[in-house]
């Protein structure tokens, strides 16, 4: 099997020195490397995954580098399945809903147990949910407003996989009142989520069932995928929760971006320091064919 190992840096720093790429290839006895983009991104074609690879993970982590490993076959995705809270945007909406109610630092407690996977997901959910009864709906326009901020390369990862005729999902276990306005920010094609019940103006501390969870993401994946006549090797999905951890083991290309610990620790596709346009190099694109970015 042919691998790709792609090497990644911060898109604003831009410090990939050219000698820690040709470096890794000798040792490696890789094919030339080729640029993706100058002091970015770099990849070369490997025969098998080198023994020493996590040494050298390590290592360029110390150095602000990703390395990631990728099958060079079928490298270009049709379809992008991702993650919303703490992946396309910058924080955990419930958390923020939360500060606006009072009760902030406890459900973040709660959220950032969950997310690592110390925690039954629902349960969260129904707990933290429950600490949000009596808030006023327009506290989720001052939300939206005010506190959420994306996740740097969202817009040009959507914009470049649809211009390559890629379809693309957010399945968030957050909440329809967040995920509809950032998929039509960044241009998905649709999403799915949870749902907070209201009544008279106000929350009632309950979330609509069924609860969207790990599951519901890997079906997710699996019908979105069959419908339009694509296998699961077709598809890229990316997250950072323990409650994606299925759809990342399932789909042909599953990213782990900014991950908690216990989830990066399961996947051998990482992106620590690199922004949402790394799963465009990823996929081999160069930066001259990124869309809208």
């Amino acid at each position: 099997m042919i691998l790709v190992i792609t090497l990644i840096a911060d898109p604003i720093r831009r410090n990939l020195d050219p000698h820690l790429a040709e470096s890794l290839r000798n040792a490696w006895g890789g094919d030339d490397v080729r640029w993706l983009s100058p002091d970015e991104a770099a990849e070369f074609a490997v025969g098998e995954m080198p023994g020493n690879f996590w040494t050298a993970w390590e290592d360029c982590r110390e150095l602000g580098v990703d390395l990631v490993p990728v099958r060079a076959e079928n490298r270009r995705k049709k379809m992008l399945l991702a993650d919303m809270d703490s992946t396309l945007i910058q924080q955990e909406c419930i958390d923020e809903l939360a500060a606006e109610a009072g009760v902030g630092d406890h459900v973040a407690a709660i959220t950032a147990r969950a997310m690592n996977g110390e925690l039954d997901f629902e349960e969260a959910i129904d707990e933290r949910v429950s600490l949000l009864a009596g808030l006023p709906i327009s506290v989720i326009k001052k939300v939206l407003t005010e506190r959420i901020t994306y996740m740097p390369g969202g817009k040009t990862l959507v914009a470049t996989m649809k211009a390559n005729d890629a379809y693309a999902a957010l399945v968030s276990g957050g909440f329809a009142d967040f995920t509809g306005p950032v998929a039509d920010h960044l241009g998905f094609d649709e999403h799915r989520s949870n749902t907070l019940l209201r009544e008279d103006g106000r929350l009632t501390g309950v979330a609509q069932r069924p609860i969207l969870g790990r599951e519901a993401k890997v079906e997710a994946l699996r019908e979105i995928a069959t419908k339009r006549g694509w296998s699961l090797d077709d598809t890229i999905a990316v997250g950072d929760g323990a409650n994606d951890l299925g759809m990342l083991g399932l789909a042909g290309m599953g990213v782990a971006l900014h991950a908690k610990p216990a989830v990066a620790a399961q996947c051998d596709l990482r992106i620590n320091v690199g922004d949402l346009t790394s799963l465009l190099f990823l996929q081999g694109y160069t930066r001259d064919e990124f869309v809208g970015g």
